[in-house]
């Protein structure tokens, strides 16, 4: 009964129409589709819509080649695989195109953040919030996040069985808990109790609409008053009150209070715009309360899920491949010692577990694909592109795209990254795991911090190889992520072991 509901939903949702009909694209006849040179569909349509859903992109690139219509309900969308199509998109001509809008359920769980902010408003907000990115604020962020990983590896070896000396643990849970923390700080400076509590709260909303996800999409399904959505609106309305009285608290202190001593935290950024406005000499909508509970919303859930998918991926596929795994652990225990917690002058030395970090990124991306949408009609690689057409952009396609990338474009091969991310592959477009240009996610240096300060901390401690109980599924739900966990098994170094040791 489930298969038969979950196949009627998507044909309603993914019903396709051929790419020879006149309404292909608003103003896109197929007159137009032969002339400028875009494929027609080149599968059965709905087949090629239920591929998309699932984001099995990388099949329909085979197929069909770099640039192709693909349909979402009765939206079209051009999928543009190709480096210098995607460069001007993103970059060189980013100002024809825009965000698209996202879901309803996606906005009420990523927040109308800054994710989500355009124009002039989006720019605000992005200037504002760009200083609790810089690395000289994250690393005053460092001993914090290390403190939290040490903890979680004592745990892990207080859990190890007595006579193996080995645990099991789900990665892909436990990450979590460290990427929590570093956001919570992050976001909230001296407030990170008061934060961490508000934080527990959005991690129950996203349990809720997780489940929702999975479930087959009925229209309107989101506003009927059952248990779980009922549940999840009062979820809702807590986290704002809680965040509403934590901002409060916040603007009764003092600038001096706020930030002396202490790493710049989104909060008190934006508190202190809210306060005193804009740029000089350019009128700007001001920051609002709603606006800073926006951000903090978005903040947690990009972050979170964002970091803690890449450290599992990066854990999984160093248990696949322990030659990699010693590699890195000798460069580790050569620049950061055996038991010190890594610096931040020590992390940016590790230049192997910085190519393990892009060479997952470029196989696991957490997004699968971005959706722009052309502010007005735009000529792109000579194609003519109307108004208000959604361009695809399928990042994980174009990671695994054996043009680009070379013929083992689907193996780990982290040498690739020896020389650099713009000679890994033939193009320097090729590799967007955070996107590019602008719109460039602003947390990139703390995800990547974060992430190398992780590893390495373990890297430090444990020998790891993946349990006999590991199914590799890869699953996108909003994000990629395994499907049925990362169980992996540790194995405690021996504490007698010195950075000394060579290979």
């Amino acid at each position: 009964m489930y298969l038969c509901l979950y196949f009627c939903a998507h044909v309603v949702s993914c019903h396709a129409m051929p790419a020879s009909s006149p309404a292909a694209l608003p103003g896109l006849v197929d007159a137009d589709v032969a002339e400028h040179g875009l494929p027609r569909q080149s599968l059965i349509p709905l087949f090629a819509c239920l591929l998309v859903a699932h984001g099995h992109l990388i099949l329909l690139l085979l197929l069909t080649g770099s640039t192709f219509l693909i349909w979402f309900g009765p939206t079209p969308r051009l999928a543009v695989a190709d480096p210098d199509l995607i460069r001007e998109i993103l970059l060189s001509r980013a100002e024809h195109f825009d965000r698209y809008e996202s879901h309803p359920m996606v906005r009420q769980l990523e927040g109308e953040g800054l994710v989500s902010l355009r124009g002039e408003k989006w720019a605000h907000h992005r200037r504002v919030l760009a200083p609790t990115f810089h690395m000289e604020n994250l690393k005053m962020l460092l001993p914090f996040i290390g403190k939290t990983v040490v903890d979680m590896a004592e745990k892990w070896v207080t859990m190890a069985d007595p006579a193996s000396g080995e645990v099991e643990i789900d990665v892909s849970e436990w990450f979590q808990i460290v990427t929590e923390d570093a956001i919570t700080r992050t976001a909230f400076g001296r407030s990170y109790e008061d934060g961490k509590a508000v934080f527990k709260l959005q991690t129950q909303l996203m349990a809720f609409a997780s489940e929702a996800f999975r479930k087959v999409f009925i229209p309107g399904y989101r506003f009927l008053p059952t248990k779980k959505n009922t549940s999840s609106w009062k979820l809702d309305k807590e986290i704002r009150k809680n965040l509403v009285t934590l901002i409060g608290r916040r603007q009764e202190a003092t600038d001096d209070e706020r930030l002396q001593g202490c790493a710049k935290d989104l909060l008190g950024l934006m508190i202190n715009a809210s306060s005193n406005g804009g740029r000089r000499g350019q009128p700007v909508s001001p920051i609002t309360v709603n606006d800073i509970v926006e951000e903090c919303k978005t903040f947690f859930f990009a972050g979170k899920q964002t970091t803690s998918n890449l450290l599992t991926w990066t854990t999984v596929v160093l248990a696949m491949h322990p030659e990699w795994q010693e590699r890195a652990r000798h460069e580790v225990l050569e620049v950061c010692g055996a038991h010190d917690i890594p610096c931040r002058e020590q992390l940016a030395k590790l230049k192997t577990l910085g190519m393990i970090l892009n060479e997952t990124l470029r196989l696991y991306p957490p997004a699968v694909a971005t959706v722009r949408r052309a502010k007005s009609d735009v000529v792109l690689g000579g194609y003519h592109i109307p108004r208000d057409t959604e361009l695809l952009i399928p990042i994980m396609a174009v990671h695994h795209d054996a043009r680009l990338w070379g013929p083992d474009a689907t193996q780990f091969n982290p040498a690739r990254f020896a020389d650099g991310v713009a000679r890994a592959a033939k193009h320097p477009t090729a590799f967007i795991p955070f996107g590019l240009g602008a719109r460039m996610c602003i947390g990139q240096n703390l995800a990547l911090l974060e992430a190398k300060l992780t590893v390495a901390i373990i890297l430090q401690r444990f020998e790891f190889r993946l349990s006999p109980k590991y199914v590799h599924a890869p699953t996108v739900l909003m994000l990629l992520h395994p499907q049925y966990g990362a169980p992996v098994i540790f194995r405690s170094r021996p504490s007698s072991q010195t950075p000394d040791h060579r290979l």
